[in-house]
């Protein structure tokens, strides 16, 4: 069997317009305002935190969240702010989360 040059190039563009179009997509899924957004799973494993350290964190309003429906997300600004105010120094003073 025998495929086309032409017919077998118009179609292979075809599919990389199609997985570019999906690409776009996934990578936007995390994103809001043109920002990227953190849920609970992505934070707890980021900053090695626990679910419920994250509400204490949130309650006492260190750590700015967004509610939609049942999910919390963070802005990664926000994120950024409270490694910085909250978690970038240990007991020894240093700075061991901003690198």
């Amino acid at each position: 069997m025998e495929i086309d040059e032409k017919k077998f190039d118009t179609t292979m563009y075809s599919v990389l317009g199609r997985l570019d179009e999906i690409l776009s997509c996934v990578k936007a899924r995390n994103i809001l305002n043109g920002e990227r957004l953190y849920d609970n799973q992505d934070l707890c494993l980021m900053l090695k935190l626990s679910k419920r350290s994250l509400q204490r964190y949130r309650s006492i309003g260190a750590l700015k969240y967004i509610q939609i429906g049942q999910k919390t997300l963070y802005y990664e600004s926000d994120v950024k702010t409270f490694i910085k105010e909250h978690l970038s120094k240990d007991n020894t003073g240093r700075d061991d989360f901003m690198g």
